[in-house]
C-alpha cells in the first residue's frame, strides 16, 4: 500500500521532468490490496485504473520482491518496450504472468468480459478441455463508483445476475471502489449502496479505513465467490488524493471542508496506526527511496520508436498455419456422426444459409472449444434457421441461448476467448450491434495491442447484416452501416456472399481465431441466405457446393470471368447483382470481370489492382452508404496506387432503410448498376 502511494507521487515528479507519461493514481484507494490478499494469485484480475495496490500485493503474493514489482509499474509510466504489461503502448495494470489481464477503461467496458472470463472456468470443466484458469477460480474485476452509472456497468450486472438466476456457475467478484466522486461530478451520498444491489448477487460492504473489518470483508466475499460459484460485489468505500490526474486542480471544484474530510479517511494511515509503532514509517521512508533508485536506473529505458514496432500485435499473420488449421476437419469418423450419415459435400449445391450450417457444424466437431451462442441460437436454431440442428448434436453447453444484451454476448465471448475457448457469438442483426460496438473496438481488437500479444481473445463474430431483405423490412433488419466496422485496427471482416465462399471463409476466420488469436466479423448477408437462382426463377445459379479442403486467405478476392473490358469491384449482395448487370452487358458484346471482394478489412488490394489493370476500367458497386462505404476504400487504394484509368462508383443513399418498397429508393438497384456500367465502357 505504501508503495502504491509512493509511486503516485513520483509519476508526478516524472511527468513534471518530462519523463513520465501517466499520473492517474491510485491514492486513497490502497485498501484494494486487501481484496488481492483475499485472492490467490491464479484467480484472473480484471482491474480499475486505481488498482495499484492490488496489483502491487498480487505481485509479492507470487513471489516477486517489492523492487522487482516497483519497477514494473515504472517501466510502465515510463512507456518502455521493456513493460511486462504492453510494451510501452499504454500504463496498464496487466501482467500474463500473475493472471492480470491489461484494462485500459473507464467506463466499466471490461464488465462484460469479466462475465465471460467466469463464465469459462466452469465451462471448461464441464466440456472437458483446457481452460487457462484453476478450476476453483474466483475472477475479480474492480471498477469506480462513477462506472457504475454506465449502461455498460448496468448491463453486465445485470447479467451476472440473470446467469445465477439460471443456476449456472458464475463465480465473479464485483468490486466498486467508490471515492464518491467521478472526475468532478459527486455521487450522491447512498448511491452506490443502492444501486449496486441486483437480484442474484450479494452485496457486501467495507470502509477502505477500517483496515481489519476492510479485510476480513474481503475476504468473506472471495470465500463466498469461490465456495458457492455465484457472484459477489464488494462496495468498498475510498477517498481519492492526488486529483483525478496531474493535470486536475480539484481545489477548483472541491471545498475545503471536504478535502480536510477526506484526509481523515486515509487507509495507509488507517493501516501504519494498526499495526503501531516507528516501523512503519521506517518502512515508508525506504520504499521512497527504493523508488525514487529504481526510477533513476531506468531513466534511459528504450521506447517505442518506429511505427512497425507499435502495430506489430495488432494483427499478426501466420498464413501457412492458419491455411492448414482451416483445411483439417473432425476425424472422419466424427463428421460421419455428426452429419447423420450425410455429409455436406455429397449432399450437392446449397444455399448460403445451409452451407454457413455445415460448416459450423463442421467447427463444433472438429474443436471441442468451440462455443456457438446468442439470442435464439439454440432451441428455436436461430430467427433464419442458420443454427437449426446445432444444440441437438452438440448439447446445451456448447450451443446455448443468451439474454436480449449484444453488450453482454460480446463479453462472454471476450472472456472465453482469453480463458481458451473459441467463442462465435452471433448479433441478430447488424444494427444490433451499434449499442455494443465499444465492446469490439475498445476491449477485442485492443487487447493484443495493449498487452503486447501475452493475451488474446479469439473470437468469431456471426452477424446477420446488410440490407435487401424482402417482406421484413425497416431499419433494423436492413442495416447497411459497416463504416464502424472497417475502422478497427486488427479486425478482420469477412462478407460471403456466394454459398461455395461461406465456409472457406468461415473456417479461415476460425482458423486465425485458433492460431494466432484474431477477432473476426462474419457479415452475412441476410437476403442470399435463401436464395436459390441467379438469372431466373429456377435456374438454381446461386447453389454452391459444399468443401472441407478450401480455405480464403485474408484479403484474398474472389474474380468471376474474364472480361477485358471492366470490372466490377463489389461484395455481398451486390455480387449477385453485378453478376446479373454482367450477363446483359455480355449480351452486347461488352466483357465484364466481377470481382468479389469477401474481405471487406483488410481489402484485397493486390486483387483490386491486378484487376483493374486487366480492363482500365473500374466500377465500384457499393451497397453500403455512399459516406462512409466500403467503396470509399476501394477508391483511396486504386487513387495512392496511382491507377491510371477510368474509375467510378454506385452507392446506397446516405438514408436509414426505410419499411417496404420505399426500401427501393434509397438502395443501389441493378438498374443504376447497369447504366454506371454502359456510361464507364463508352467513356
Amino acid at each position: 500500500m505504501a508503495a502504491s502511494r509512493l509511486l503516485d507521487i513520483h509519476a508526478r515528479r516524472m511527468r513534471a521532468t518530462g519523463r513520465g507519461y501517466y499520473t492517474i493514481g491510485s491514492a486513497g484507494h490502497e485498501s484494494n490490496a486487501y481484496v488481492a490478499a483475499a485472492l490467490r494469485p491464479t484467480d484472473p484480475a480484471l482491474l480499475h485504473y486505481r488498482s495499484g495496490g492490488f496489483f502491487l500485493a498480487r505481485s509479492l503474493q507470487a513471489g516477486r520482491s517489492l523492487d522487482d514489482a516497483l519497477r514494473a509499474v515504472l517501466l510502465s509510466m515510463l512507456a518502455s518496450t521493456d513493460d511486462a504489461a504492453s510494451g510501452g503502448r499504454h500504463k496498464v495494470w496487466g501482467d500474463a504472468s500473475l493472471a492480470v489481464i491489461p484494462q485500459t477503461s473507464t467506463i466499466a467496458s471490461h464488465l462484460p468480459r469479466a462475465l465471460g472470463v467466469a463464465m469459462s472456468v466452469s465451462r471448461a470443466k464441464r466440456l472437458g478441455v483446457p481452460g487457462r484458469w484453476p478450476t476453483d477460480a474466483v475472477t475479480v474485476c474492480s471498477f469506480g463508483d462513477a462506472s457504475l452509472n454506465h449502461s455498460t456497468a448496468a448491463g453486465a450486472l445485470n447479467a451476472a445476475g440473470y446467469t445465477a438466476e439460471q443456476g449456472l456457475p458464475l463465480p465473479l467478484l464485483f468490486v466498486c471502489e467508490d471515492n464518491g466522486i467521478g472526475i468532478s461530478v459527486p455521487t450522491p451520498a447512498g448511491w452506490v449502496a443502492q444501486a449496486a444491489r441486483r437480484p442474484g448477487i450479494t452485496y457486501l460492504a467495507a470502509e477502505g479505513d477500517d483496515p481489519d473489518a476492510a479485510r476480513a470483508t474481503a475476504q468473506e466475499a472471495a470465500d463466498l465467490a469461490r465456495r458457492r460459484r455465484r457472484p459477489v460485489l464488494l462496495h468498498l468505500r475510498t477517498v481519492r488524493y492526488l486529483s483525478h490526474a496531474g493535470s486536475d486542480v480539484e481545489t477548483a471544484y472541491r471545498a475545503a471542508g471536504e478535502l480536510t474530510a477526506d484526509r481523515a479517511r486515509d487507509p495507509l494511515l488507517a493501516l501504519a496506526r494498526r499495526i503501531g509503532g516507528a516501523a512503519p514509517a521506517e518502512r515508508y521512508a525506504h520504499i521512497a527511496g527504493r523508488t525514487a533508485a529504481i526510477a533513476d536506473q531506468l531513466a534511459d529505458t528504450p521506447t517505442l520508436a518506429d511505427a512497425a514496432s507499435v502495430i506489430a500485435p495488432l494483427a499478426p499473420r501466420h498464413r501457412r498455419d492458419i491455411a492448414r488449421a482451416a483445411t483439417t476437419p473432425a476425424a472422419p469418423e466424427r463428421r460421419v456422426e455428426v452429419f447423420a450419415h450425410r455429409l455436406p459435400e455429397q449432399a450437392g449445391p446449397m444455399t448460403l444459409a445451409q452451407s454457413i450450417n455445415a460448416a459450423l457444424t463442421d467447427a463444433l466437431a472438429a474443436r471441442p472449444e468451440t462455443l456457438v451462442f446468442g439470442e435464439d441460437v439454440g432451441r428455436k436454431g436461430g430467427v433464419y434457421g442458420l443454427t437449426r440442428g446445432l444444440a441437438a448434436r452438440f448439447g446445451a453447453a456448447r450451443v446455448f441461448d443468451t439474454l436480449l444484451d449484444e453488450q453482454s454476448i460480446l463479453g462472454y465471448g471476450l472472456g472465453l476467448g482469453v480463458s481458451g475457448m473459441l467463442p462465435i457469438p452471433e448479433i441478430q442483426y447488424l444494427a444490433y450491434l451499434h449499442n455494443a460496438e465499444d465492446q469490439l473496438r475498445g476491449e477485442a481488437a485492443s487487447l493484443r495491442f495493449f498487452s503486447d500479444g501475452a493475451f488474446r481473445n479469439p473470437m468469431v463474430v456471426r452477424i446477420a447484416g446488410l440490407a435487401y431483405q424482402k417482406g421484413f423490412g425497416g431499419h433494423f433488419h436492413n442495416d447497411n452501416a459497416v463504416g464502424v466496422l472497417r475502422d478497427i485496427p486488427g479486425l478482420v471482416v469477412a462478407v460471403p456472399s456466394r454459398p461455395e465462399d461461406a465456409a472457406p471463409l468461415l473456417r479461415t476466420c476460425l482458423a486465425a481465431a485458433a492460431v494466432d488469436g484474431q477477432v473476426s466479423v462474419f457479415l452475412e448477408p441476410i437476403a442470399l441466405y435463401h436464395e436459390r437462382d441467379l438469372h431466373e426463377p429456377g435456374d438454381r445459379g446461386w447453389l454452391g457446393d459444399y468443401s472441407t479442403d478450401e480455405h480464403a486467405g485474408i484479403g484474398e478476392a474472389r474474380v468471376h470471368g474474364d472480361g477485358r473490358d471492366l470490372t466490377i469491384v463489389t461484395f455481398g449482395n451486390g455480387v449477385r447483382m453485378s453478376l446479373r448487370v454482367a450477363r446483359r452487358l455480355e449480351a452486347d458484346g461488352i466483357g465484364v470481370r466481377v470481382l468479389d471482394l469477401r474481405w471487406i478489412s483488410p481489402l484485397p488490394v493486390d486483387d483490386i489492382l491486378l484487376n483493374a489493370a486487366a480492363t482500365r476500367r473500374v466500377l465500384v458497386v457499393d451497397e453500403t452508404r455512399h459516406a462512409g462505404g466500403v467503396g470509399e476504400g476501394v477508391l483511396t487504394a486504386l487513387v495512392e496506387k496511382r491507377f491510371p484509368g477510368r474509375m467510378a462508383r454506385v452507392a446506397s443513399r446516405d438514408s436509414y432503410v426505410p419499411l417496404g418498397d420505399a426500401a427501393d429508393l434509397v438502395l443501389l438497384g441493378e438498374d443504376e448498376v447497369e447504366a454506371a456500367a454502359r456510361e464507364l465502357v463508352t467513356r
